[in-house]
């Protein structure tokens, strides 16, 4: 019976690794919910699971906001607090538990602190420590955190830009303070002036700490020890044939079977003025690409493959990468693009080779925010748009892809108007409406109607708009277009009420 049970439980495994890789083949994102912010723009996201209950925390200029998740992906705002001094914007923020206490880290840019906050049982906040940077911590302008922990102790690593870059390691308290261990300042050998991307391996006992330099254009392997200290590993430049790495920005890892993989994505300097921040002007373009770096068994990075962009993907302007799920075969990855304006999926298979699944353009730019977060069988992403004007965070579903060949997408909005909006402030939000289409190209027909019906189910709407889009895409970028979020301003104030649906049907 015992062979019988075990041989039934191998084939159910082998079925299940099956269908998992049929479905990562041709996964998609689907928008679930998106949400109002209180800071200017959306930075940073992280999410955080404590006590069987998902929280999202959107970090801007001057506050952080906090929202729950749902196993339906449905963000519920909870609370918003103001950073240090109101400055930010938040980088970095890291969401671990210590010694049984729950603590958000933050990385307050522009106020030249790391701050410390303890998740309350609701998900709010509350500040609990402040760490000021001086000369020998290199904390100024932080922009990146990393969680380290050791066997007796959980260290909190910090990277700079700009003019005091360099790597340091604080030591976290129980109570959430942290105390200096060691820093380590920038130079031409290392790649840590403007570190935005770092991740953890751990390789037989021993723990390695990767990091990308934006302004170095490279990536540097670290030993940390269990006191907390570091030494500097090996180091890899970018060159102008067959390395990504100008603008050295999102750095993540994934093990796959006995493979350990670090990837690195970059937003190229060509985006950014010349003149500007960027120190080194003498760059050359050519492309855009993920790399990734086979770990060798002494914890150094190895150049292994990459993929480079064309007219199939979305991978400029990569600011954040995420690892959606893993298994023994492979990985399914997130781009998030803050040029491309798009989050690109993709696979990794043992052998170390990504591959493009899919993309959605979601119509506005990212920035760092991007974070993958995981409830019961369901994969999610929470997005959160880098645009002053938008001040929004979303959320996606990964999931099957859903077959729209020669399909077009109805969007139906069904308008009530207040009982003092005049007929000329009516007339004029149906132009506004109309004239959509001359602003967003994505619109592919646009029409409109005032009620006719005489069954009494009208419930007050009056008037109402279909719109037409050939993809999701154009739907999404639609959203969270300049000129549709001008509508909404302009018309809002006369608009009694709004009923909106959407549905799917043949391309006639």
């Amino acid at each position: 019976m015992n062979l019988i049970k075990n041989i039934l439980l191998l084939g159910l495994l082998v079925l299940s690794q099956i269908s998992f890789s049929q479905i990562s083949d041709d996964v998609m994102l689907y928008r679930k919910d998106f949400k109002s912010i209180s800071g200017k723009n959306t930075v940073s996201v992280t999410s955080y699971e404590k006590d069987g209950s998902h929280y999202v925390f959107a970090g801007g200029v001057g506050n952080i906001d906090v929202y729950s998740l749902d196993k339906e992906g449905i963000l519920t705002p909870i609370s918003n607090h103001e950073l240090h001094m109101k400055k930010g914007p938040a980088r970095g923020m890291v969401a671990d538990r210590i010694n049984g206490k729950d603590f958000l880290f933050v990385a307050n840019k522009h106020g030249n602190v790391i701050e410390t906050f303890k998740i309350l049982n609701n998900g709010s906040l509350e500040r609990v420590a402040l760490v000021e940077d001086t000369d020998k911590t290199y904390l100024g302008t932080a922009i990146t955190l990393q969680v380290v922990h050791m066997k007796k102790a959980s260290y909190l690593f910090i990277g700079g830009l700009e003019e005091t870059p360099g790597l340091s390691s604080f030591k976290i308290h129980n109570d959430g303070k942290l105390t200096h261990v060691q820093s380590m300042k920038d130079d031409e050998t290392i790649h840590t002036d403007g570190i935005i991307g770092m991740f953890v391996h751990n390789i037989k006992g021993k723990t390695y700490l990767y990091t990308g330099g934006f302004q170095d254009n490279g990536v540097s392997s670290f030993r940390v020890y269990d006191d907390g200290t570091f030494k500097n590993i090996n180091n890899i430049r970018d060159n102008n044939t067959d390395r990504y790495l100008t603008g050295a920005y999102p750095v993540t890892g994934v093990t796959i079977a006995e493979n350990k993989f670090v990837i690195v994505g970059h937003r190229h300097h060509k985006y950014y003025k010349r003149g500007g921040f960027i120190k080194k002007t003498d760059f050359v373009y050519h492309g855009d690409g993920v790399s990734v770096f086979k770990v060798n068994k002494k914890g150094a990075l190895v150049p292994h493959f990459v993929l480079k962009d064309d007219e199939t993907t979305k991978l400029q302007g990569q600011t954040r990468i995420e690892i959606i799920s893993t298994n023994n075969a492979e990985a399914i990855l997130a781009v998030g693009t803050r040029d491309d304006a798009s989050i690109q999926l993709l696979k990794l298979n043992k052998e170390g080779i990504l591959t493009p699944i899919n993309y959605l353009e979601t119509g506005f730019s990212i920035y760092y925010g991007l974070r993958s977060h995981k409830i019961e069988d369901n994969n999610f992403l929470i997005a959160g748009s880098f645009r002053f004007d938008l001040g929004k965070i979303a959320s996606y579903k990964i999931a099957p892809k859903i077959n729209r060949e020669g399909k077009v997408l109805r969007h139906i909005v069904n308008l009530k108007y207040k009982e003092d909006a005049t007929d000329a402030q009516i007339d004029t939000a149906v132009k506004v409406f109309l004239d959509l289409k001359n602003e967003i190209p994505e619109i592919a027909h646009i029409e409109w109607g005032v009620n006719d019906s005489t069954e009494g189910a009208s419930k007050g709407f009056t008037h109402t708009f279909t719109i037409t889009f050939n993809s999701e895409h154009d739907r999404e970028i639609y959203l969270f277009h300049k000129a549709h979020l001008k509508l909404v301003n302009e018309v809002g104030p006369i608009i009694g009420d709004v009923f909106v649906m959407d549905y799917w049907t043949k391309n006639n």
